[in-house]
């Protein structure tokens, strides 16, 4: 089944259950998957690692509001947006933990023969696309800082 098909199984629910927060998060899924097959041009459908990328893209601009709503004392405005994160969240591949994001940067580091800081670009490009949508940039870049340093 695919997302496409998740998704408008999910939506069907939240509209049966009559989850607002849901359903707004669902249909702006829908909406980005729709907007990234029709940009090309051509209806073909989207790949496993495009969809990762999008939904990945819409749980991160979601923390990030929220935590500028947090920042200004604006719960009211936060929670919708931490909700709708965590109902995204649940299409995505399940997150790994620190220390098995750790194995496969210091996996990455010795194949690559990563020696200093100057080599951190190839190291995260290599990590970053195996563990698309595993885990999140800012944790990656961390953990690569710590190991080449």
């Amino acid at each position: 089944m695919s997302l496409k098909d998740d998704i408008m199984t999910a939506m069907k629910a939240a509209m049966k259950e009559k989850d607002q927060t849901a359903l707004a998060a669902l249909r702006a899924v829908k909406s980005e998957i729709l907007l990234a097959q029709t940009s090309s041009g051509s209806q073909e459908e989207l790949t496993e690692e495009q969809e990762i990328k999008i939904l990945s893209k819409m749980v991160k601009q979601r923390k990030d509001s929220a935590a500028i709503f947090l920042e200004q004392d604006r719960k009211d405005l936060a929670l919708p947006e931490i909700d709708q994160a965590e109902i995204i969240s649940q299409f995505l591949p399940e997150a790994l933990s620190e220390e098995e994001i750790e194995k496969v940067v210091v996996m990455t580091i010795d194949q690559v023969g990563a020696e200093g800081m100057k080599d951190m670009g190839k190291v995260m490009g290599i990590v970053s696309k195996e563990l698309a949508g595993q885990a999140d940039g800012k944790t990656i870049s961390t953990i690569v800082k710590a190991k080449l340093s």
